[in-house]
């Protein structure tokens, strides 16, 4: 038993030995006092930023609160929006319910108040809560809300850290409207998409269902459920991303009513691996593609028009191609509807860059110039257009 306590302690005593000089190490990796505060700062700074990037709201405000009070190093602190308080943080807490008055000057006159006992009065001798900096928060030059730091006594230096603090706020805030502008617009081109789909697709759909009414009900019932499925998809309100797979199911029933209106004249190619069904796509990315084929590859053409649509695997992307063997046209032309839109009233191919710019600003919004559309054409030649999508970005996932 004394062999085996000595073996154990030697153990423990050569560990202990080893931990020493790592431990030593590892504070001077941290650098000197300077660089470990700077480096706490940012990390405090940096926890608060993803909730107020939510804009200025009660949960994101009661998220960033404490860490906007670790910031200032106050006893307390309260945001408000002008009309309610969002969060009070910290010690004192009886004194929420005057935030919003102490908040009235700088919202009125977007200044920073600094206010003394005789407005921030308690009757607690036992509270530390006598004084208070508030600082306006402003987006796009308008303020929004404000931030109090609260306390014992006010110094330059609190004052100082009070409206740095708020200006860093203001920016987040600023960030988080940006976001919801983006969102907005990025709404706005997916109903200016479905506008251009409705007028030529679907008077051709009910018209072609219409015909077979009488000759093949059956056949018009069932070409009325896929258009009720198609148009149920393609109008739906929720989520700006689908997969690759919905987006493809959708074609697909876009293309059983167009077989339906042209018969043998449309052929489809389909090629289509399996791995990339999963990946997640901006809402309605690859129908303008598929009807502007399928319209001005069977346009002013006696015979069959071909397409067809492939997607692939490859490595850290997905890749689809929309090809036709149709009309075709100039690439300057199609190069200066990108840019500035099709004169108003203009049918026929030059038509087709509507919906592609669309597509392409789209998917340079969210994924970044690189994955804009590439476009392969000219007049008589047909025209293929080839999109990349990564397989995983953060913030894009489909719901």
């Amino acid at each position: 038993m004394e062999v085996a306590l000595a073996v154990v302690a030697t153990v423990v005593v050569t560990g202990l030995v080893g931990v020493v000089p790592l431990w030593r190490r590892r504070r001077r990796e941290l650098g000197s006092p300077v660089d470990r505060a700077t480096f706490q700062t940012l990390h405090t700074a940096s926890l608060a930023a993803p909730p107020l990037r939510a804009g200025l709201t009660e949960q994101a405000a009661q998220k960033a609160g404490r860490h906007l009070r670790e910031l200032l190093g106050s006893a307390a602190i309260a945001i408000t929006d002008g009309e309610r308080v969002l969060t009070w943080d910290g010690a004192g807490e009886h004194h929420k319910g005057a935030a919003l008055e102490h908040a009235a000057g700088p919202m009125a006159a977007g200044r920073t108040e600094v206010l003394g006992p005789d407005v921030v009065a308690c009757e607690r001798l036992d509270c530390e809560i006598r004084h208070a900096v508030v600082v306006p928060l402003t987006t796009d030059e308008r303020v929004v809300g404000t931030l109090a730091a609260y306390g014992a006594d006010v110094s330059a230096g609190l004052v100082r850290a009070a409206e740095e603090v708020g200006h860093w706020v203001d920016a987040q805030l600023q960030l988080a409207e940006l976001d919801r502008s983006r969102t907005l617009l990025m709404e706005a081109e997916v109903r200016a998409l479905r506008a251009q789909i409705s007028p030529h697709f679907i008077y051709n759909s009910l018209t072609t269902i219409a015909s077979f009414v009488r000759t093949d009900p059956e056949r018009a019932r069932e070409l009325l459920l896929e258009f009720a499925d198609f148009t149920r998809y393609s109008f739906r309100r929720h989520g700006d991303f689908t997969t690759l797979a919905e987006e493809l199911h959708s074609i697909d029933r876009y293309l059983l009513l167009q077989r339906a209106r042209f018969g043998d004249r449309l052929q489809v190619t389909l090629r289509i691996a399996p791995e990339v069904l999963p990946v997640a796509m901006p809402f309605l990315c690859l129908q303008p593609l598929v009807e502007n084929a399928v319209r001005h590859g069977l346009q002013d053409r006696a015979g069959p028009g071909h397409i067809t649509i492939i997607a692939e695997d490859a490595g850290a992307d997905a890749v689809i191609s929309v090809e036709d063997d149709g009309v075709g046209m100039d690439p300057d032309r199609l190069r200066a509807i990108l840019a500035h839109g099709a004169p108003d009233g203009e049918s026929g191919p030059e038509a087709a860059g509507i919906g592609l710019g669309n597509v392409d600003e789209r998917l340079r919004q969210v994924y970044g110039d690189e994955y804009g559309l590439r476009i392969e054409t000219a007049p008589g030649a047909g025209t293929k257009v080839t999109l990349r999508v990564p397989k995983y970005r953060p913030g894009v996932a489909a719901v």
